[in-house]
């Protein structure tokens, strides 16, 4: 390493958006010493990743920064955030409600939000400015990196005057994107589908479109589903309420700028003309992209640096949110001593085969979905058939969201049930599941269980016997892994989730039930941090 060392940290964060801030706060709050490096010195413009779930919003909860999140909301309160989807243009007649984030919302501590990805940065630096331990880098971009077995070093240069910084670390973590130099350096490969589609973003200003949509209240988002486009959609979103909008759709390969009347196809897909003022348009080719392992020794990516797909239906940064949060307690555990040889290895075991199945299971099956109604189905020709099956995709937009449930079932850290696997289907249940995240419930104190969980693992004890509760203690203190007990002898709770221990993750994912009975805490803690040494871990009795 030819580059002198200047400063040391534990880990270095390439890339400050909304994946790599959201990971610098998880670490900054557990006391790790990060340096997070970002070209950018502030939130570049574009509205993308607007749709903020209900999962992401509890990791703002968490980070401390959920109250500033809906304060900085661009559409105002009173006003719904829904979807709808179309049939031919917006003001065809044919349309339902679509991606009804609120029919889940019993099973998260926190509502759903929506502004645009520059607004969210923002309130992400603002909160990361207030962690003592992290260090941010603005306008520096990283240039190179090596690793060997006692660190990593990365090469920063700041993007005026090319001037060099060297930082060493324990790790390092790309979050720069789906153009990755971190992924590149480490030699991690990618696997690709690509679905030879050029796609335009267009950012335009028009208040007659407002006026148009006003038939359809409280909704921010639309779905065109046009029988030429073959299944790819016609997206509309909001920025703000009544002037500014996002849209894209596949455009003919070879389209730049200059050679595409972009206005007709705007007015096209509405239906009717409207005033428009552009104010950014620029391309990206669909396609679906996993990286063929999210670790690779001390190197480690997140975000569209590990995974990217098409833009439909809000599920990019939401899983990349959640990368950090999967990411940031295990890299904690390893630096603070109570990491087992395997917890880090987990974060590729579970994060990975969970957006494979958010690709194929949601993103092209939609895309397949829509191909092959639109190619079987046309009002023009049949419209008594067209309207019977128009009227069942209403209802299997409802099923879509509640099918969406990432878990971890299958991962080697939780008491899953056997030959399960990690996935992004599933379901949303109150009852407590190894593998699942934790469902809120009110505690007999009136509080909500998730005010109540530690910033480490939490056992849940709703009226187990004292031994069992004590040999986990013992067993957390021995291994030294933080353990905070919450015992609420509440029949209601015990009923709520269907179970009397839970031992719940930092993640707030649920690694271990039991009707009360141990026979092995050990190994159960062992299991839970990634010390099991053959994959089976702690046996529960249930």
């Amino acid at each position: 390493m030819n580059t002198p060392t200047e400063s040391r940290a534990q880990i270095v964060i390439v890339g400050g958006g909304p994946v790599g801030l959201g990971l610098a706060i998880e670490l900054g709050q557990r006391g790790i010493r990060c340096v997070l490096v970002e070209r950018y010195t502030s939130p570049q413009p574009i509205p993308k990743g607007q749709n903020l779930t209900q999962r992401t919003l509890e990791h703002f909860y968490f980070w401390g920064a959920e109250q500033e999140l809906r304060a900085a909301r661009t559409i105002p309160r009173d006003y719904g955030i829904g979807g709808m989807t179309s049939y031919g243009t917006l003001l065809s007649g044919y349309r339902y409600d679509w991606l009804q984030r609120e029919l889940v919302r019993p099973y998260y501590f926190t509502d759903n939000e929506r502004l645009p990805q520059y607004a969210t940065e923002a309130v992400l630096r603002h909160r990361l400015s207030q962690l003592q331990d992290v260090e941010t880098v603005y306008g520096w971009s990283a240039s190179g990196i090596e690793q060997d077995a006692d660190g990593v070093q990365v090469t920063i240069a700041d993007r005026n005057s090319g001037r060099q910084r060297a930082l060493r670390a324990d790790y390092v973590v790309g979050c720069d994107g789906s153009r990755s130099l971190v992924r590149d350096a480490a030699g991690i490969t990618q696997t690709l589908t690509d679905h030879d589609r050029l796609m335009v973003l267009l950012v335009f200003r028009s208040t007659g479109l407002h006026g148009l949509l006003e038939r359809f209240p409280n909704k921010s988002f639309y779905n065109v589903l046009h029988p030429d486009l073959e299944g790819y959609w016609q997206f509309f979103g909001r920025v703000d309420l009544g002037t500014t909008w996002f849209f894209h759709a596949p455009v003919p390969l070879g389209t730049n700028r200059d050679n595409f009347d972009f206005r007709s196809y705007l007015y096209s897909a509405v239906g009717e003309e409207f005033d428009v003022e552009f104010e950014h348009i620029g391309f990206w080719d669909l396609r679906v992209a996993i990286a063929d392992r999210y670790r690779m020794g001390r190197v480690f990516i997140a975000g569209d640096a590990a995974h990217g797909h098409p833009p439909y239906g809000g599920y990019g940064i939401n899983t990349g949110l959640e990368d950090a949060a999967n990411l940031g307690w295990k890299l904690a555990a390893a630096l603070q001593g109570w990491a087992g040889p395997h917890l880090l290895d987990s974060y590729d075991d579970e994060r990975r085969p969970v957006f494979a199945s958010t690709a194929r299971d949601f993103i092209e099956k939609a895309i397949q979905g829509d191909k092959e109604f639109l190619a079987k189905f046309d009002p023009a020709v049949d419209k008594p058939a067209f309207e019977a099956e128009w009227l069942a995709r209403s209802s299997g937009a409802r099923s879509e969201v509640n099918s969406f449930e990432p878990n971890y079932e299958g991962s080697s850290v939780v008491a899953g049930q056997p030959g399960a696997v990690c996935s992004a289907i599933g379901s949303h249940q109150f009852a407590a599941r190894a593998g699942h995240h934790l469902a809120p419930c009110q505690l007999a104190s009136g509080r909500n269980v998730f005010e109540e969980l530690g910033a480490g693992f939490t056992l849940l004890d709703f009226g187990a016997s004292h031994p069992a509760v004590t040999e986990i203690k013992r067993a957390a203190e021995a291994r030294n892994v933080p353990l905070k007990l919450i015992h609420d002898d509440n029949a209601e709770s015990r009923e709520f989730y269907q179970t009397t221990l839970i031992l719940v993750r930092p993640d707030q994912y649920v690694a271990w039930v039991s009707d009360g009975d141990v026979t092995d805490a050990d190994g159960m803690i062992r299991r839970a941090t990634g010390g099991h040494p053959d994959g089976t871990g702690g046996r529960l009795n249930s």
